[in-house]
């Protein structure tokens, strides 16, 4: 099966919908154009689709409700966990400080701009 994500006018993913590998195919080999058009057969020829998969071999991330295509990047970014995180090269959003890497639990304090221990 195929995986297509509808995005808004500001390529926001508004819902992400499954797609018979069948009606994704030319000449037999799977073709995301020809799955877009399956897509837009269904929703409307104005609607804007991108092929997603759930093992991020296309566009970095699967594509849920609410991530972003970003065209440059090629990628879908999930929404950003916390204002003064940043987007590195694998469209992965990382901490102003690294997350310990002591094997213990942790959950980051936005007004601390800390890693806080959690008990188990």
């Amino acid at each position: 099966m195929a995986h297509f994500a509808q995005l808004d006018e500001n390529n926001v993913v508004t819902q992400v919908i499954v797609v018979n590998n069948n009606d994704c195919l030319l000449d037999g080999v799977e073709n995301e154009t020809v799955g877009v058009m399956f897509c837009k057969s269904l929703f409307g020829a104005d609607t804007v689709w991108k092929q997603t998969s759930y093992n991020g071999t296309i566009r970095k991330h699967y594509a849920g409700v609410g991530y972003t295509y970003n065209a440059v990047r090629d990628a879908f970014i999930p929404p950003q966990p916390f204002q003064n995180w940043i987007l590195d090269d694998d469209a992965n959003w990382q901490p102003p400080v690294p997350m310990p890497t002591d094997g213990g639990r942790y959950s980051w304090n936005e007004s601390t701009q800390a890693w806080e221990s959690q008990s188990p």
